[in-house]
């Protein structure tokens, strides 16, 4: 059983930044993060793989990056320019051998 503990959520205004860190107990193969809005379902933010291979959300594109650093088994969200709409609880994935493992979650919550 892999865990995945998650940190770097807060309150930043319109327009500023904010990195969150995932740190998996173990090898995964594709990280990403997920995201659940006030009244919206859970959806799919940034994904990678171990070989580094990304994919984003229409919606992030150009403002927020992912990366990973496999040696930590750790996952990094990088997101700039950040909006109201951005305003959810954010939650850490890892999926290996069809098996999915989820963080607890960290809420970002973005001001106007």
């Amino acid at each position: 059983q892999v865990q995945l503990v998650e940190s770097g959520g807060g309150l930043v205004q319109a327009g500023g930044s904010l990195r969150l860190s995932c740190a998996a107990s173990g090898s995964i193969n594709t990280m990403g993060w997920y995201r659940q809005g006030p009244g919206k379902q859970r959806a799919l933010v940034a994904s990678i793989t171990s070989g580094g291979r990304t994919n984003y959300a229409d919606s992030v594109k150009g403002r927020f990056t992912i990366s990973r650093d496999n040696a930590k088994n750790t996952v990094y969200l990088q997101m700039n320019s950040l909006k109201p709409e951005d305003t959810a609880v954010y939650y850490c994935n890892g999926a290996s051998d069809y098996v999915s493992y989820w963080g607890q979650g960290t809420q970002v919550t973005v001001s106007s």
